[in-house]
């Protein structure tokens, strides 16, 4: 392809390689379904490609505009890329930071959140019985450094005599849990689904194996 892109080249080309528009705009080949615009630029002597999205999702009109703007970022002394980077770094930081709060921090955020939409009942019961019954045990602890033993020990002093407090209080810590965890990690297990666990080692109602069905996190 000789010179300027046109629409149906793009929409055309499938072998791969780098085809140059002008002014350092890109259309990066990688097959047939798989092609991406790129802006290349240099910055403080080394160059640099900044992504400006799918052939699919950008036409060669918006990719020729990106180009414009990105350009004129790079004129003002910013590198694109870095900034990416940056941004993707303070990302990271953040989800650290997350992961490393309490989690009677996390509850509390979960409280907060949630508060205006529950009924009176809720608002009492929730911030009560996480205080009195799981606090104790795992509040200072981040939501990593929680194991199912943690929730086992809390839960064992009110299960015979409070079953249906033990899994309510079992199910809000559950929920509180799944809130703050990344949920495209497959190999995650939170340690409050301990339902069956419970029903074996807790004295009580043992047939089947089964514990008293789980109340609703939410009663």
């Amino acid at each position: 392809m000789a010179g300027r892109l046109k629409p149906l080249d793009v929409e055309r080309e499938k072998t791969p390689g780098k085809y140059a528009d002008a002014d350092g705009l890109d259309l990066i080949v990688v097959s047939e379904t798989s092609k991406n615009w790129s802006y290349r630029y240099w910055f403080k002597g080394k160059q640099r490609w900044h992504g400006l999205g799918s052939f699919k999702d950008v036409s060669l009109k918006d990719a020729r505009l990106a180009r414009d703007a990105a350009r004129l970022q790079v004129r003002a002394g910013v590198d694109l890329v870095q900034e990416k980077r940056t941004a993707r770094e303070e990302k990271k930081a953040a989800e650290a930071m997350e992961r490393a709060k309490t989690f009677e921090e996390c509850a509390q955020a979960y409280i907060d959140e949630h508060w205006d939409g529950w009924r009176k009942k809720h608002q009492a019961q929730w911030p009560s019985t996480l205080k009195r019954d799981a606090y104790p045990t795992i509040g200072q602890l981040t939501i990593a450094e929680i194991r199912p033993s943690h929730i086992h020990d809390l839960l064992k002093p009110i299960w015979v005599e409070k079953r249906e407090t033990a899994n309510r209080v079992r199910g809000r810590i559950e929920t509180i849990i799944a809130k703050n965890v990344d949920v495209d990690d497959k190999d995650f297990r939170n340690p409050a689904e301990l339902t069956k666990q419970c029903a074996r080692s807790f004295p009580g109602d043992q047939k089947a194996g089964r514990a008293t069905p789980p109340c609703s996190a939410l009663c």
